[in-house]
């Protein structure tokens, strides 16, 4: 799998170098009219602790692609993609960002899987007018601004959306999922300092002591430790009878182990736990809780057919959480093509940055998550959530609900 991503990478930064409009074109076999490539750039960790996310991110861009190739979504434009490693660090994100922007072909970047790495994509891709589409980012700031829990909502950059939707609405519903369906009175809450975990926290608790829950502890990690018998220690003296982690489950998997190698109660987080890499890395995953976006793929009959496909293509590599996101979040751009090339006899326009950019906001299509569109400050309109628990070795669905705090 890392030789086929070298190549793939290889080859798009080759067609960078190419750069000119003359290179675009692919010849129809019959002396006839030709396609021009466009490139869809996608930003994952391809490596490390979190590359079971990742690459089910670029294998699921890549199927879209080549969906709408073999469909002729638009007719004359041949899709490519262009997957970059970030390694879930934000200073390669924003190399990674470069290398999009420098390639004239890409007209759309989808990704990256987190928050914090997405923090130093957005202003360099929106300097540039490139679109971005990210299909797991939560991170409420990020389409609102910072100041948004004050209710002064201020989009910050007009180039990024999501088919995410938002940590407010993910810690609110997990909260009201712990408190009202679970019948957790007392949590330890726990982050691991990143934009995504600490955020996630914050709405947790905010919705978990107006509901009437009572936080009963507090502390921090960092996303690199695998010893917690520290903070264990802590859980087991406070009484609580579970914990909301706010973080990924690299560190996730080993801290619920070593709780309960201390005292029986369940771990709970948000989508960075959503993933069967939890279980593998865990061998007291039974019980925990996760909740994810949207409703599970396996449930949709919107998503059959791209989970038959999936298969069909035989990638290594599962879809994993953000599968269907990450389609629909390719698909979108396809899509903002499609409306810039009809609008322009068919052709590719030479702005094409700015006429897909333009184009975003009239995106509207039902896609394998459901109806994909995108408000005023490029979030999804679909608040679909699911609640899960671990269950004889696999996440099971237990809630889902279009949530709205």
């Amino acid at each position: 799998m890392l030789i086929l991503t070298t190549v793939l990478t290889t080859g798009a930064l080759t067609l960078t170098a190419c750069g000119s409009r003359d290179d675009d074109n692919k010849s129809d076999g019959n002396g006839g009219s030709s396609n021009t490539t466009v490139v869809i750039g996608v930003d994952a960790p391809l490596t490390g602790d979190l590359s079971a996310l990742g690459l089910g991110i670029k294998n699921s861009a890549d199927l879209a692609a080549k969906t709408a190739n073999k469909e002729k979504t638009v007719p004359g434009i041949t899709f490519e993609v262009q997957p970059l490693d970030d390694q879930a660090q934000p200073s390669v994100g924003q190399q990674n960002a470069t290398k999009f922007i420098d390639n004239k072909k890409v007209v759309g970047v989808v990704g990256p899987l987190n928050s914090g790495v997405s923090q130093s994509m957005q202003k360099p891709l929106n300097d540039a007018g490139l679109t971005q589409v990210s299909p797991a980012n939560t991170g409420t700031e990020l389409t609102q601004g910072d100041n948004w829990k004050t209710g002064d909502k201020k989009r910050p950059f007009k180039t990024y959306f999501r088919t995410a939707t938002t940590d407010q609405i993910q810690g609110a519903f997990a909260a009201k999922y712990l408190y009202n369906n679970a019948k957790i009175k007392q949590v330890y809450l726990i982050d691991d300092q990143k934009p995504y975990g600490a955020g996630l926290a914050a709405s947790f608790k905010a919705t978990f002591t107006d509901l009437g829950g009572k936080i009963v502890g507090a502390d921090h990690v960092n996303p690199d430790d695998r010893d917690f018998n520290a903070v264990v220690t802590k859980v087991k003296k406070s009484g609580a009878k579970a914990v909301y982690y706010g973080g990924e489950y690299p560190a996730g998997a080993p801290l619920s182990q070593q709780l309960k190698d201390s005292v029986q109660i369940p771990l709970m987080g948000g989508d960075g736990m959503y993933s069967a890499d939890f279980i593998k890395l865990n061998k007291k995953a039974q019980g925990d809780i996760a909740t994810s976006v949207g409703k599970p793929v396996e449930e949709l009959d919107s998503a059959k057919k791209f989970i038959a496909d999936y298969k069909t293509a035989g990638y290594k590599d599962a879809y994993e959480a953000y599968g269907g996101g990450t389609y629909d979040a390719t698909w979108a751009i396809i899509e903002a093509v499609k409306l810039a090339v009809s609008e322009n006899d068919g052709k590719l326009p030479d702005d094409a940055r700015a006429k897909v950019l333009d184009a975003m906001g009239k995106v509207k299509f039902d896609g394998v998550t459901g109806p994909v569109s995108f408000d005023q400050y490029g979030d999804t309109t679909n608040t679909m959530m699911t609640a899960y628990q671990v269950d004889g070795g696999k996440w099971v669905s237990k809630l889902s609900e279009a949530y709205k705090p």
